[in-house]
């Protein structure tokens, strides 16, 4: 199966998969995709958008229903969540439309948000709307890299999968060292 199949057939479902836990790579790479051809941008977006919403749905309500009690088996998280708590209490809609632009802070947010006692229909309609911005943005940039990269190197199929390769080694590599992180903080 070459490049383009591959990515045709599962591209979609890979997008909406991985925003669901993070995603930023996943949908640099289908911005990527669109611009050579094999995704369409709005059906990338959307994916991405229903991805990262149902995502932090559903860490905000594991935060209502379990929050304590995963925050007391670690005590390293204390601290953290105390300063998300007190931006909470100073600026607490526009941590909700921001949290996703900061990388890091995207599933522990919806968490202690939920912890918190928020609104659930405010953290729905916050959260729809900032979902719908990061999906937008991100998506758009993936697609103008593309477009970037051909109009400075031309044939940019021809080099197709040294670029996916580049972007998903990247995101790699910061998830890697954020997952380094965040282990030695437990």
């Amino acid at each position: 199966m070459s490049l383009e199949e591959l990515v045709s057939t599962y591209g979609y479902a890979a997008i909406a998969i991985g925003t669901f836990f993070e995603g930023e790579t996943i949908l640099v790479l289908g911005g990527f995709s669109a611009h050579l051809g094999y995704l369409q941008l709005p059906w990338v977006i959307v994916c991405a958008l229903l991805g990262s919403f149902l995502g932090d749905q559903a860490y905000f309500y594991i935060g209502r229903s379990k929050g304590m009690e995963l925050l007391n088996s670690r005590p390293k998280w204390k601290a953290k969540s105390e300063k998300v708590f007190s931006l909470l209490d100073r600026h607490q809609v526009w941590l909700i439309l921001s949290f996703r632009f900061l990388y890091g802070l995207r599933t522990v947010t919806p968490f202690l948000v939920g912890m918190a006692g928020v609104s659930p229909f405010l953290f729905f309609a916050l959260n729809f709307i900032s979902a719908s911005l990061w999906a937008i943005v991100v998506g758009t940039l993936g697609y103008l890299f593309g477009h970037a990269i051909e109009v400075l190197i031309g044939d940019i199929k021809r080099y197709e999968i040294l670029f996916f390769a580049i972007i998903a080694g990247i995101g790699l590599t910061v998830w890697l060292g954020h997952f380094m992180i965040r282990r030695s903080n437990k």
